[in-house]
């Protein structure tokens, strides 16, 4: 009888220096943002060679107040890819502005530039403020081209680096090629907090804007008042603010997490470049495209259930017959206690998005096609040989039911 492993889409990899550094703060008593959230900012900066780092509770707040630091609100849109996590347009919304939905192109499942060409050149479309490219599961998109498009339409470009840590693009870091980049630390990422985000930039009115905003609005933080004369004075507030704050709790497990960054980051390139190997014989499968230039920080290893031969040949009919076969492949595959997931949703395909602007699956062929035939197998930092095996035996067997 055949054993049955499990083996998860993911996992965090911690070691005895977490579990003694989540502690630190009970013994210097800042267990609110303190200084292990200002040590991890700065190592976090140093790392994606940014002038400036300011964490956030997770990546949608990040993204949040980067559009409110850049002037972004209410009558605005902003340009993004239908194919992203839900968080993405969300952060639109929650300024007050409207998404402008961009297709993606299927091989990279980053933002389509010749699609935002289109959009922004559209004489009808004038109140786009912003582009938001996200750099989708670890690949940067074709950046240098969205920021160029940005300039010349003297727009602002803040980068949806949720997936993107570890990522570079001609030797620049994800994050410092927009006016902002945004990133999340979710337990499945390279590098996590539990939750937590963090926004990095060159701008200093961004970095006060942004840390002002995720206090309440407060003019000074509690840490920069402590120990100062007149400290029982509370500080001005001039902006109508949030509580977005990091606790040090995450703090200093950011701050054991990026000592470990290079390292966790290697072995999640060592098992993605085994499965460009591994699945080479299966025709059927289309595995992720790294770009020349390109170093991905593979958040997943994301493939298409499409031969190369379908993607050149896609409509609507084949994309859905190509999406129940994917199913079954994937039920099969559960069966075997091998976790997958899809890469991500098709935005313009959700209800509320849908309904709201009026959008029809057709709408962002690309974005529906990676919605309906993306497949993330799994990738961990310390996947034994055991384990790749057996997924790649399960890929095997599922593929010829």
């Amino acid at each position: 009888m055949r054993t049955t492993m499990k083996i998860p889409i993911t996992k965090p990899y911690f070691d005895a220096e977490e579990r003694e550094s989540i502690v630190k703060p009970l013994d210097t008593g800042w267990i609110v943002q303190g200084p292990y959230v200002a040590e991890f900012q700065e190592r976090f900066a140093a790392y994606a060679g940014a002038s400036h780092a300011v964490a956030t509770s997770n990546c949608t707040t990040a993204l949040h107040l980067s559009l409110l630091a850049l002037g972004i609100g209410k009558g605005d849109t902003v340009v993004v890819p239908s194919f992203t996590y839900v968080a993405t347009a969300n952060a639109v919304e929650a300024v007050g502005a409207k998404p402008v939905f961009c297709d993606v192109d299927l091989r990279t499942f980053c933002m389509d530039v010749n699609e935002l060409e289109r959009i922004l050149s559209d004489d009808k479309v004038r109140t786009v403020k912003a582009v938001m490219p996200v750099n989708q599961f670890g690949l940067c998109a074709d950046l240098v081209k969205i920021r160029e498009l940005a300039d010349h339409y003297e727009i602002k470009m803040i980068e949806d680096c949720a997936c993107s840590f570890g990522g570079f693009l001609d030797g620049r870091h994800s994050g410092t090629f927009g006016h902002a980049g945004c990133f999340s630390f979710h337990p499945r990422k390279a590098i996590t907090t539990g939750e937590g985000g963090m926004v990095i930039t060159d701008d200093a009115d961004v970095v006060r804007s942004v840390s002002s905003l995720r206090d309440h609005g407060a003019s000074r933080s509690d840490r920069e008042r402590h120990g100062q004369k007149g400290s029982f004075f509370l500080p001005e507030f001039n902006v109508v603010g949030y509580n977005f704050r990091m606790t040090d709790f995450q703090g200093a497990l950011g701050v054991s997490q990026m000592k470990k960054a290079e390292m966790l980051l290697e072995g999640r390139r060592a098992v993605a470049a085994r499965y460009d190997e591994a699945l080479r014989e299966f025709t059927w499968l289309t595995p992720p495209l790294v770009p020349e230039k390109h170093v991905s920080g593979y958040q997943s290893y994301v493939c298409l259930f499409a031969s190369p031969e379908d993607l050149s040949r896609l409509t609507r009919d084949r994309i859905d017959s190509l999406h129940e076969k994917r199913n079954a492949f994937m039920s099969f595959l559960e069966e075997r206690g091998v976790s997958t997931r899809q890469g991500t949703h098709a935005v313009h395909t959700l209800g509320y998005y849908r309904d709201t602007y009026g959008l029809s699956d057709e709408d962002y062929l690309m974005s529906y096609a990676a919605d309906r035939l993306s497949v993330a197998f799994p990738l961990y930092f310390g996947m034994t040989d055991e384990e790749f095996a057996y997924v790649i035996d399960a890929i095997r067997e599922g593929g010829q039911r």
